[in-house]
């Protein structure tokens, strides 16, 4: 792990730096390129200015009591609410902290499935986001038990992490709808892959698996959730090559990231949404995101000096 990247990721669990940087101006400015504000409705107006498909979240983990995590429900089934008075093309995406894994799996189970079971009378879909790898075990128990009874759901796996080829295996003989993402938290070498080239071409074995005639077959909705030129390049090509149509392919990309490259990827005829976050608790999402590409370092430079 390069040093910026692990800087970065201490940086997302300090509440030190969270209480105090979240007030500084030029932060609270840079961040607004990867979010458009700190409410839901915010994050409605970006996805309909840009016009394309969606995936709504709010940012915030690991609650302080289960009477938030309650709160936490009650505002997404107002976010989905919303969505389907609209007939707004925009899913949901949570993480089970948010439902209070943290003080009774049970409580989160029933959170997510009053979720699921709105979105499904809705015809929407609940994204399942992947937190750190100590809570690997217990979010894959919550989503396969709930995917049993609603097929509108999905779950984010992690490439970086060394277990995830075996976790996908079970998953696409569920027929789960499965975003493929890098990983984002700080995890030990013993877990997962250290070096980026290795995250790298792990994602790309796992790609190949989310593509395959078994994964087809099964019904498996297969998202990449990437934003690495390269990396899309290389999946579109594997595409071809095993004959599938540009239509095959689902790409996820975050708000206010490489937004040239969105644009050509929905162009290509490949199906396409932006992941739009929201939420007053962004720092440690916000440092994530610095982590992943020294571009995004740049731009809070530039935007330092330009105020």
């Amino acid at each position: 792990m390069s040093l910026m990247r692990s800087v970065f990721l201490g940086a997302s669990n300090s509440r030190f730096l969270r209480e105090r940087a979240t007030k500084i101006g030029f932060i609270r400015a840079a961040v607004k390129k990867f979010m458009p504000g700190e409410d839901a409705q915010s994050a409605l107006d970006a996805a309909k200015a840009l016009g394309d498909g969606a995936v709504l979240t709010r940012l915030g983990e690991n609650l302080g009591n289960a009477k938030e995590a309650e709160e936490v429900t009650q505002h997404y089934l107002g976010v989905l609410d919303k969505i389907h008075a609209g007939k707004l093309d925009v899913e949901i995406s949570i993480k089970p902290t948010q439902l209070g894994l943290d003080f009774s799996k049970e409580d989160c189970q029933k959170h997510l499935d009053a979720l699921l079971e709105r979105a499904k009378a809705q015809n929407n879909w609940v994204w399942v986001d992947m937190e750190a790898s100590e809570y690997t075990d217990v979010t894959l128990d919550l989503y396969k038990n709930a995917r049993r009874r609603y097929a509108n759901s999905g779950l984010c796996i992690q490439a970086y992490l060394y277990r995830t080829e075996k976790d996908l295996k079970d998953l696409i003989a569920l027929g789960s709808g499965v975003r493929l993402v890098k990983g984002a938290y700080k995890e030990p070498p013993d877990k997962a892959f250290p070096k980026k080239s290795d995250v790298d071409e792990n994602y790309f074995k796992l790609a190949t698996m989310l593509l395959s005639p078994e994964a087809r077959a099964k019904g498996v909705r297969a998202i990449f959730g990437t934003h690495d030129p390269v990396l899309i390049r290389r999946i579109e090509e594997y595409g071809r090559a095993q004959g599938l149509p540009p239509s095959a392919l689902e790409f996820q990309m975050l708000y206010g990231i490489r937004r040239g490259e969105q644009v050509r990827v929905a162009k290509a005829g490949e199906k396409f949404r932006v992941l739009i976050s929201y939420g007053e608790a962004w720092w440690a999402w916000y440092m994530r995101r610095l982590a992943e590409r020294p571009a995004n370092v740049l731009f809070v430079l530039k935007t330092m000096f330009a105020r």
